[in-house]
């Protein structure tokens, strides 16, 4: 007869853990267990190690670059102005046959009353509330504009250059109102009053029909000693601007029409006119700035609608930018009397571009700004 004793079924426990309770005796019985452990998985381990990740097959975790999509989207919408453009340009240099469809059937001719249009139905009643209290910048805004700015056409068209039609286009295009869209969405884009950027636009526009024959006369034909048809230039503008049916001129189109002439020019000659561009609304933006900040020092004990961020904002885009549409409708009108259309109108598409580009520049900083004081509070 063979006795069985539990010794020597399994191994002994150690004197320290022979009275512990039942569940930790489950435990210490299953680490001495005789039988093999099941093999140790480092894989799931390694990957856990690899931080919040999709979750694979076998349970663990990948680690994976962050997703590039959502980082191209944001980019896009940061800066879908510039991004059009320099889009719209570069479809009009490689094939300029859609562009030059589109001026024949005049596609365009609806855009700037649909700009007015979708931005009127946009703006709210608290918006439009806000700008009509902030009319002193508003009139600022508008005297930048229309008389401020046009005054630099005096000094731009003393310049010596060749072809002599790119430095007066660039004087043309001070004399210019506002732009009629872009002021307005880089405005919103900046956190700024979108209902005073529209307002500043729609009247500067208006206004544009009896300011801009006056000052392409006193800066400009003056200057050059050319008699410009004022009165023909009023009628032109009254229809081109109070019916914008006939008004949607885009720098696609524009470019599309002129590209031969614009690949004749000297890369030099381009470049430096393009520096000059920059260089004006550099000085616009300058300018604006510098004379807001002094304004909203005539107010000390009280804050001043210049001190605003919300309104200093809209005024220094809207009143920094001059529009390219209006400028080819002028052009169109003077027929050669400045120079022949085309080189009269190249450097202003690029300059329109160029402040395009630089005030998206300087919305996206603003906006990294407004982030970094939100998140330090």
């Amino acid at each position: 007869m063979i006795t069985h004793y539990p010794s020597l079924l399994r191994a002994p426990l150690p004197a320290g853990l022979r009275h512990l309770t039942p569940h930790a005796f489950h435990f210490t019985a299953t680490v001495y267990s005789p039988l093999p452990p099941p093999p140790f998985r480092v894989r799931p381990l390694r990957a856990a190690a690899g931080g919040g990740s999709p979750v694979a097959g076998d349970g663990g975790k990948r680690a994976t670059p962050p997703p590039l999509g959502p980082a191209v989207l944001d980019f896009v919408r940061s800066n879908f102005l510039p991004l059009a453009l320099i889009g719209g340009i570069a479809l009009a240099l490689l094939d300029p046959t859609l562009g030059c469809l589109a001026h024949k059937y005049s596609l365009s001719k609806y855009s700037t009353f649909g700009i007015f249009i979708i931005s009127g139905l946009t703006l709210r009643t608290k918006e439009l509330g806000a700008a009509l209290q902030a009319w002193p910048a508003g009139l600022f805004g508008l005297g930048s504009i229309l008389m401020l700015t046009p005054f630099l056409a005096k000094f731009i068209v003393q310049i010596q250059f060749f072809p002599r039609e790119f430095i007066t286009g660039l004087a043309m295009f001070c004399c210019m109102p506002t732009t009629l869209s872009s002021g307005v969405t880089l405005t919103q884009l900046a956190g700024g009053n979108s209902a005073l950027a529209l307002a500043m636009t729609v009247i500067s526009n208006l206004l544009g029909i009896i300011f801009v024959p006056l000052s392409l006369a006193k800066y400009i034909g003056a200057g050059a000693g050319v008699s410009l048809p004022t009165e023909k230039l009023f009628k032109s503008l009254v229809s081109t601007l109070l019916i914008p049916l006939i008004l949607g001129k885009v720098p696609w189109i524009q470019v599309s029409r002129s590209r031969s002439m614009l690949l004749s020019v000297q890369a030099k000659a381009f470049a430096i006119t393009v520096t000059i561009g920059v260089l004006l609304h550099l000085a616009l933006l300058a300018f604006n700035a510098t004379a807001l900040q002094l304004l909203s020092c005539l107010k000390q004990k009280e804050e001043s609608v210049f001190t605003s961020k919300e309104y200093s904002r809209a005024v220094i885009l809207v009143a920094s930018q001059k529009t390219l549409p209006v400028l080819v409708a002028v052009v169109e009108q003077l027929g050669g009397a400045l120079g022949e259309s085309g080189f009269l109108v190249i450097p202003c598409v690029a300059a329109h571009i160029n402040q395009i580009i630089i005030d998206s520049i300087l919305v996206n900083w603003w906006r990294q700004r407004d982030q970094q004081s939100t998140n330090a509070k």
